[in-house]
């Protein structure tokens, strides 16, 4: 078969309430917390000492500068980089049904850094309600005839945009693949349902689709789509030996990566489409 603690320290961080000389004796603040709590001990007691309205407004201004030290150190906000939110995907589940087959466990990579793009080289001719069973069929020929562990794409679209899941594993997870000889590795496999060689029309929601999936995976790792990545190949047979570090498309055809014909020419022209409408769905400004 080819298997493609312990409690947190108590709080020292305290100041008396001073409200005359008896409450002085008898009672303790709350403990502080917030931008409060992680002022150095020295400013808390300077600002004990402070009256009233004073000790408010200095308080406030050293809050506002112990709050921007923080961000500083944590690094750039999350809203700094540029994403894009998961599309609506079909789990396994909803369309291999009782069809599963016994299979090793799913491996995984730390992250994904390019998407590779393939067409399934099935008929085009398809309802999009009858692609659950169309898929049942892809998923028994290559775990059948060719005997592999799984489907080998991680994700699969068909003509109408709906993005099905296909390797199992997880889908928010960096799923190793079995698509793309030699780059599984860091990669997602995203195959559009059909055959799409020159003159065959590509319709714009699957294309759309591609784009909308590629952009939610390669944003968790703020990977430009139209940018190029260093992937290292595991596997003589691709078009880069053992070894050697290749630089393709962070969006690539499977021809990039393999001597084959996938996804076919009239895929293959609209990658620099997906690839555009990918960084616009992250957010990214327009190149010139």
């Amino acid at each position: 078969m080819y298997v493609a603690g312990a409690s947190d320290p108590p709080d020292s961080g305290t100041m008396r309430d001073f409200r005359g000389p008896r409450e002085a004796r008898e009672r303790r603040a709350a403990p502080l917390t917030g931008a409060a709590a992680r002022m150095p001990g020295a400013v808390r007691v300077l600002l004990g000492c402070l009256p009233g309205l004073a000790a408010v407004a200095a308080l406030a201004l050293c809050a506002s500068g112990v709050e921007r030290a923080a961000a500083t150190r944590n690094g750039p906000a999350a809203a700094d980089r540029y994403a894009a939110p998961r599309p609506p995907i079909v789990s396994r589940a909803d369309w291999l049904g009782d069809d599963l087959r016994e299979q090793p466990p799913p491996r995984y990579d730390d992250k994904v850094l390019a998407v590779f793009v393939h067409h399934t080289d099935t008929p085009n001719g398809y309802d999009c309600a009858d692609v659950p069973a169309i898929l049942r069929g892809v998923y028994t020929g290559q775990t059948g005839a060719r005997d592999w562990d799984d489907i080998g794409y991680n994700f699969v679209v068909d003509r109408c945009g709906t993005i099905y899941e296909g390797r199992a594993g997880g889908i928010d997870r960096a799923v190793t693949g079995a698509h793309t000889q030699g780059f599984n590795h860091r990669t997602t496999g995203i195959a559009a349902l059909g055959t799409f060689t020159a003159g065959v029309p590509v319709p714009d929601a699957l294309t759309d689709a591609i784009a909308a999936l590629a952009a939610w995976k390669l944003g968790d790792d703020d990977t430009d789509p139209r940018s190029k990545v260093s992937l290292v190949s595991s596997n003589g047979l691709s078009r880069y030996a053992a070894g050697a570090t290749a630089t393709l498309p962070a969006v690539a055809g499977h021809d990039e990566g393999y001597q084959t014909s996938c996804p076919g020419a009239a895929l293959t022209a609209r990658l620099p489409d997906i690839r555009q409408e990918a960084a616009r769905l992250q957010g990214r400004p327009a190149r010139s």
